[in-house]
């Protein structure tokens, strides 16, 4: 994620038999960092808070995506980069980011998340109607 090569086995690990077509010369794309975000999901370190929260940068839109559920996953602290995340072109990462608003956001946050209740898309309004009800859980 943060542009090192963490060599051909950790890339065969997390990519699996797609990961060989990159080891053999295939365009790059954003696999490796997708992959490499997805592993967070099951193994985690403190060090890898900064990277994942950049993500929601990047250019790649599932890159972005998986950023927002690693966030949701393991509690980061990215309200305003999630917030900022609410407006992405790309309705996938709107849903990601709403859901994993209603996991680390707050009550202030619902407004936000009411916003994207009007939204064009239907999974984006289900995905921010989800983060509102997470929300209102977690501070019942």
């Amino acid at each position: 994620m943060a542009g090192k090569n963490e060599g051909a086995d950790f890339l065969l690990y997390v990519g699996g038999e797609h990961a060989q077509g990159v080891l053999d010369g295939a365009p790059v794309l954003f696999w490796p960092e997708l992959w490499g975000l997805r592993a967070l999901l099951y193994v985690w370190d403190d060090s890898a808070i900064a990277a994942v929260i950049h993500s929601l940068n990047d250019p790649a839109w599932r890159v972005r995506e998986m950023g927002a559920r690693v966030i949701a996953a393991r509690g980061l602290p990215a309200v305003v980069e999630l917030t900022q995340t609410l407006a992405d072109g790309v309705p996938r990462v709107r849903v990601a980011a709403a859901r994993a608003l209603g996991a680390v956001g707050s009550p202030e946050d619902m407004d936000s998340l009411r916003k994207l209740l009007k939204d064009p898309m239907v999974e984006v309004r289900r995905g921010a109607q989800q983060g509102l009800d997470t929300l209102r859980d977690r501070f019942r």
